[in-house]
This record gives structure tokens, sequence and C-alpha cells, in this order.
């Protein structure tokens, strides 16, 4: 059994407050090719900022900054 170093919440070490809907190019980074939200156990930020997170995507998703749908055609 291999132990993983624990992930510190990249927010908490900036010691960002808000996370802005338009600030695109850093919410980019939280979903995937296909458009989903990566989840906390993978991208390490704490619960607090992960719900920010996910409300900052869904509005930047409603006011056409991010896509709901990626483009991949399989």
């Amino acid at each position: 059994m291999k132990l993983q170093k624990k992930r510190t919440c990249r927010f908490c070490e900036a010691k960002e407050e808000y996370i802005d809907y338009k600030d695109d190019r850093k919410l980019a980074k939280f979903i995937t090719e296909q458009g989903k939200i990566i989840p906390r156990r993978i991208t390490g930020t704490c619960a607090k900022h992960q719900r920010q997170l996910t409300t900052a995507i869904k509005r930047a998703r409603h006011l056409a900054l991010l896509p709901f749908v990626s483009d991949v055609i399989k």
C-alpha cells in the first residue's frame, strides 16, 4: 500500500476568500474535456472552496464564459 502526500487546497494556500466566475482560465483547469467538473478528491480542494468552485463554474456556463459540453467527436 502506497501512501500518497496529502493534497492541500490551492485556494487556501493563496488565501483566496472568493472564487470569481469571470476568471475562466482558472475555472477551466477544474473541468474535463467532456465538460464535467473534476471532484475534490482528485483536485485536492477543500469542501468550502469546492462548493464555491462549482457555483462559479455553473455561473460561467450560464454566461457562456465556459462551455456546457465540448465539441469533441469520437
